[in-house]
């Protein structure tokens, strides 16, 4: 009986030996923590491209890195109770989607690598010293859109336009900047510009029901606001029979008429090799310099388009698809 006790504590001891082992195998993953600020199409692009992108290199969750992904779901208050998370389970680097994620996790840590994405100007958002040498232990990939190109599609679909109408929240860095940049541009090619900003999703309806009875097309940046509630935006403009000329395609999903831009998806990708060149291949992330896209694509709503009796340039109709 004694013996037959002694052989049960034995395999009992090393079952939870293996246990511990495997719990200890699993905690030994380098762990990845995924800030997002909000569910909107472009930033969820975003997150899926980092995680497909760090597959195909050959690094998967819960195979050989652990990833840990929250949404704020537009919540300082969240950001900052998830970014002490991640800074209490030690991860080992940390995405942030979008400009407020990035600067919420680096105010609380120095140490902890941190890859931006979604994020249009480092330097503006006090996040880097410099593009090419962001100095802090933050990195990443620009959202910056081609502007120019953008302004010139709304002469081309639209060539009556007089005055654009820019709709965008006046407390995100990103949409400010490039509001910035595209009243330059609006002037340059010979059109007017009104603003309408927003301070947060509750003032998106009146704002937009405002700014569309002041222009005949509008233009709006890559605004995690605007983006999260282009429905209303969209019903304005259609009342109207006004175009709608975004800087993102999910913009153009949720009711926009058209965009020549960059992906998010892609941008996800590009950034995850960036994870993996700090994670695995000793790089130091503040001397890795912020990375852009260079290819844009074009993304037309046939549905908006026909609805306001927008006409589609014959070379542009293969990018025309019905969205709502």
């Amino acid at each position: 009986m004694n013996r037959t006790k002694k052989w049960i504590a034995l395999l009992l001891a090393l079952l939870l030996v293996g246990g511990l082992a495997g719990s200890l195998a699993e905690t030994d993953k380098p762990l990845i923590g995924i800030l997002q600020l909000v569910e909107h199409p472009a930033l969820d692009d975003a997150c899926n491209g980092f995680k497909d992108g760090l597959k195909e290199l050959g690094y998967e969750d819960g195979v050989n890195i652990a990833i840990d992904t929250r949404n704020a779901q537009a919540n300082s208050d969240m950001l900052a109770s998830i970014a002490d998370h991640f800074i209490s389970v030690h991860a080992d680097l940390v995405l942030a989607i979008a400009t407020p994620a990035a600067q919420t996790m680096a105010g609380k840590t120095e140490t902890i690598p941190i890859l931006g994405t979604a994020i249009t100007d480092y330097v503006d958002a006090r996040l880097a010293q410099s593009n090419e040498a962001p100095g802090y232990n933050v990195s990443g990939t620009t959202d910056l859109n081609p502007i120019v190109d953008q302004i010139a599609l709304i002469k081309r679909m639209a060539p009556d336009t007089k005055t654009v109408g820019l709709l965008y929240t006046s407390s995100e860095d990103n949409s400010v900047l490039q509001a910035r940049m595209a009243k330059v541009e609006i002037e340059k090619a010979g059109m007017k510009y009104v603003e309408v900003t927003v301070n947060n999703s509750n003032d998106v309806q009146q704002a937009a029901q405002s700014i569309v009875e002041q222009c005949d097309a509008l233009y709006i940046p890559t605004d995690n606001i605007i983006a999260s509630s282009m429905h209303i935006v969209h019903e304005a403009a259609l009342a109207k029979k006004i175009p709608i000329f975004c800087s993102e395609a999910g913009q153009i999903v949720g009711g926009g008429t058209a965009t020549v831009g960059i992906s998010y998806y892609n941008l996800g990708k590009q950034t995850a090799q960036m994870a993996v060149d700090v994670l695995f291949n000793g790089a130091d992330i503040s001397k890795m310099a912020i990375q852009a896209q260079t290819e844009y694509e074009y993304t037309i709503n046939k549905t908006m388009c026909d609805a306001i009796g927008l006409s589609i340039p014959e070379d542009l109709q293969p990018f025309a698809k019905e969205y709502q």
